[in-house]
């Protein structure tokens, strides 16, 4: 007999092995066995002696007895549950997945056979080494591996099928793959065991196949099993008769049912079962895995919907339970305990400030602002940020903390697109005209960075940076609105205004609107960019862009026709007096009222009662179908009087006053 712990034995059992007959052979396979079972060391030493080709080719060798097969086979089993680098090279170096898939589907192999391979197939796919993608490569295996979930085979098999699927459902095509395979109505029959083993990971595998994804969601509320929907079995194992994994995990899967779009928030399964559920388990007498993960499930189930929000506000000390999260050392639980605060915050004043006032929430965003965990500090922004949609919170709290600091400090030096877009967001808010904190932040050298990602290719980032451009050009001085424009550049904010992301074109119209205002500025602008600016606006009146698009448009043509001092930029460009002329009659009612609106502004200019400008309108027809439109309004006696109609009036009267023979 050997000794395995003595270093030359390796060399002397892979000779055997390779060599001996059968008794010796499986006596040296099951010496290795005991030795590397718990031992990682005992498993690197048998990799660095090369023996890992040799136990594999027991386990394909024809003439190899069951048992020495079986042996060679619970040896790999025992690898893949080693150390991260240890995988990667039975993964990588000797690729045993395709060995593997080839045993699990290969009809002369015993049931113990397949069952010993997919327990070690599902502790490779544990890694992130695990080649997942190739596990779709070959539709078979995926039929097969369903064929094997029977409910006539071991309950074991059954646990491993469902954690490997788990682990290989990484996209939405994935998804799809297994929808379609009929993969639910096999989750559907294994959730409702009366075994807690193989409940968890099929009912995380559910949860992972309907994670965003509509068509997911829509047929697992059409699936049932013994009579019962696919929604209400989740719904009763939401139930304390079960334990706190599947309590939450069924209250996932609810959740991510509903953020799918295909129950509504009203749906009692989601507002009087998953939301109670899941505040009932964020509380202390959960462990913290437990609490993290219904946080931050509750997070994403409130995030988008005020009511949800307002009731999770008042369930269950829910607030009392976070505050207490907050004050965890476990990263992941701080970090779902800010995300669940971010949500309660986004919509309602009355939370926003019960959360301040009560729960100490600046203190613990400040202090995950400097949190060495990304995600913590990530959370922490997205914490910020959901509570500065707050008026009160800006012109107060935020002041006397003087919040921007920390966020600036991390803006200058983060690159993360998360990061980014997240502080981008709250920047956008702290910059809003009201705010205190916005003469600080653009002497910190906002308008720079902002300038800058513009032009990055993350749409979400260029629209945020436009958007506080926006923001922050609102009412600004002079002084602002120049460094705006000789940083970003007039060429640069047209080019927005052909984007691809329709939100863009709308916040750079209200970029433009901003900087285009207060008379001194508009002319200052206009003197140098008229041309590039009235040739945009043509093109932009000319395209096929949103309704909402064109009337911002007009407004700010609105904008230069009431406060430009020493030229008739508008009424001297034929395209734009047409657009005018034409729009009155427009079938959107913004680009009507726009179109209006502009006109109005045209005509009451005090430095315009000319009768040569008056001609312009009238060689426009905008005077005539001024005059028709506002006939057709009076005619329409159902219509209620709008700002169209009654702007219409004032014009007629204007015209008529310095220009009566026009309307005859």
């Amino acid at each position: 007999m050997w000794t395995i712990s003595q270093e030359a034995n390796w060399d002397e059992l892979k000779y055997v092995i390779s060599n001996g007959d059968g008794v010796e052979c499986r006596d040296a396979l099951i010496q290795i066995k005991d030795a590397v079972i718990g031992s990682n060391k005992q498993k690197g030493a048998l990799i660095s002696h090369e023996l890992v080709p040799v136990i594999i080719n027991s386990c394909i060798d024809q003439d190899q007895s069951p048992d020495r097969k079986m042996d060679a086979l619970v040896i790999l089993g025992s690898l893949a549950k080693g150390s991260e680098e240890q995988v990667e090279m039975l993964v990588k170096q000797y690729n045993v997945v395709p060995y593997l898939l080839k045993e699990i589907t290969s009809k002369s192999n015993s049931k113990k056979c397949v069952e010993t391979c997919l327990s070690t197939l599902r502790s490779i796919f544990e890694h992130p080494c695990a080649p997942k993608k190739d596990f779709f490569a070959d539709a078979d295996v995926l039929k097969h591996f369903l064929r094997l979930a029977s409910a006539n085979s071991s309950l074991k098999t059954q646990i491993c099928i469902t954690s490997i699927l788990l682990s290989v459902c990484q996209t939405n095509e994935d998804q799809l793959r297994l929808l379609q395979a009929g993969t639910l109505h096999i989750l559907a029959r294994i959730i409702c065991y009366d075994d807690e083993d193989i409940q968890i990971p099929a009912l995380r595998c559910l949860a992972c196949m309907c994670y965003s994804n509509r068509s997911v969601a829509d047929n697992i509320c059409v699936t049932s099993f013994q009579g019962r929907s696919l929604p209400d079995i989740l719904n009763s194992l939401m139930s304390r008769l079960f334990c706190p994994e599947i309590q939450l995990t069924a209250a996932r899967c609810l959740t991510y049912v509903y953020r799918s779009g295909t129950l509504p928030s009203t749906d009692n399964r989601i507002s009087q079962k998953a939301l109670p559920t899941l505040a009932r388990l964020c509380a202390e007498n959960f462990d913290h895995s437990i609490r993290a993960s219904a946080s931050e499930t509750l997070a994403y189930l409130i995030e988008v919907d005020s009511e949800l929000q307002r009731t999770a506000a008042i369930t269950n000390h829910l607030l009392k339970s976070l505050s207490h999260l907050l004050q965890s050392e476990d990263p992941s639980v701080k970090q779902a305990a800010l995300c669940c605060f971010a949500s309660l915050g986004a919509n309602d004043e009355a939370i926003r400030k019960r959360l301040m006032d009560t729960y100490g929430l600046i203190n613990a965003i400040l202090n995950g602002l400097k949190d060495n965990n990304t995600q913590v500090k990530l959370a922490a922004i997205r914490c910020l940020h959901s509570l500065s949609r707050s008026v009160q919170q800006l012109r107060t709290t935020f002041q006397d903390y003087t919040i921007w600091e920390p966020l600036m400090e991390i803006f200058a030096t983060e690159t993360s697109i998360d990061y980014l877009i997240s502080i981008t967001s709250t920047i956008c808010n702290l910059l809003l005209e009201f705010s205190p904190s916005k003469e600080p932040i653009i002497n910190a050298g906002i308008i720079d960075k902002l300038c800058q990602f513009t032009l990055h290719e993350d749409p979400s980032l260029r629209l945020n940076s436009v958007w506080a451009l926006m923001n922050l050009s609102f009412q600004s001085e002079l002084f602002v609105k120049t460094d705006i424009i000789n940083t970003l550049g007039i060429k640069r904010i047209l080019e927005l205004l052909n984007d691809t992301d329709t939100k863009i074109v709308m916040k750079t119209l209200g970029l433009l609107r901003n900087l285009l205002s207060k008379t001194h500025h508009v002319e200052i602008i206009m003197n140098t960019h008229a041309s590039q600016i009235l040739e945009a606006i043509n093109k932009l009146l000319e395209s096929q862009q949103s309704a909402e698009s064109k009337e911002q448009a007009l407004c700010i043509i609105g904008n230069i026709a009431a406060e430009a001092e020493n030229a008739d930029y508008i009424i001297i460009d034929n395209k734009i007096m047409k657009h005018l002329a034409e729009f009155l009659f427009h079938s959107d009612r913004k680009v009507q009222a726009g179109a209006v609106h502009a006109i109005s502004n045209l005509v009451h200019r005090k430095d315009s009662w000319s009768m040569e400008k008056y001609s312009r309108l009238s060689e426009s027809n905008i005077i005539k179908n001024v005059y028709e439109l506002n006939k057709k309004t009076i005619r329409n006696k159902s219509q209620c009087e709008d700002y169209i109609s009654r702007t219409l009036k004032k014009i007629v009267i204007q015209c008529k006053h310095f220009y009566p023979e026009i309307l005859q």
